[in-house]
């Protein structure tokens, strides 16, 4: 590397794990999915998230998080629609809530990676927090050789990470136990998912 260092990476790396635990709308899909309907559906939530999050920083990178903050509109008709696509979800996990569980399907691996594409998509609050990281950790006028590992790093840990999340909680005591009260934690979890929406709505 160049202009960039391990030392920085890894600090890099440190923090976006500290901002994936904090419980928010992609940790608490990726958890409900992967409980739901199995480990295949949790690791392809992971990939949609992690895609979309590796994409939100390349855009940080080359400045979009500068543009926000010169055009606001933008940023705030991007935070309504997330709040709006969080809201749904949560209407869906409601309506779901007593039905049966249904088995997965190459159709709702393709539905869960699409969410996870979408609820990073409309979180502008990643290309802000990737901006901010950015300027802190790593040096101005970084080449595109150092542009192009800072975002294959985030990529590969997004990956890693949910992937061992789907493969902790798809397995049968998990499902089991999420089997005898799905009523209540699919309840719970729209709940969840709403409010953080509706959060999302009206903070300024």
């Amino acid at each position: 590397m160049s202009d960039l260092s391990w030392a920085q990476l890894a600090a890099f790396n440190v923090t976006l794990l500290v901002a994936m635990a904090a419980p928010g709308p992609a940790f608490l899909l990726v958890l409900r999915n992967s409980i739901a309907q199995g480990r295949r559906a949790g690791v392809m939530t992971g990939v949609g998230l992690g895609v979309m999050a590796a994409i939100w920083t390349a855009a940080a990178l080359a400045g979009l998080a500068a543009l926000f903050d010169m055009v606001p509109w933008a940023y705030a008709t991007m935070k309504a629609i997330g709040a709006l696509y969080l809201i749904y979800l949560a209407w869906g996990m409601w309506r779901g809530a007593a039905q049966p569980l249904k088995a997965s399907s190459e159709r709702a691996s393709r539905r869960a990676f699409r969410a996870g594409l979408l609820v990073n998509l409309t979180n502008p609050k990643s290309v802000l927090f990737a901006g901010a990281v950015i300027v802190v950790i790593f040096p101005a006028g970084l080449s595109l050789t150092d542009s192009a590992l800072i975002v294959a790093n985030h990529l590969v840990v997004e990956l890693c990470v949910y992937a061992a999340m789907a493969f902790g909680l798809s397995t049968a005591p998990a499902r089991a136990a999420y089997l005898r009260i799905k009523s209540w934690a699919d309840r719970i979890a729209a709940a969840v998912m709403g409010a953080l929406g509706l959060r999302l709505l009206f903070e300024r």
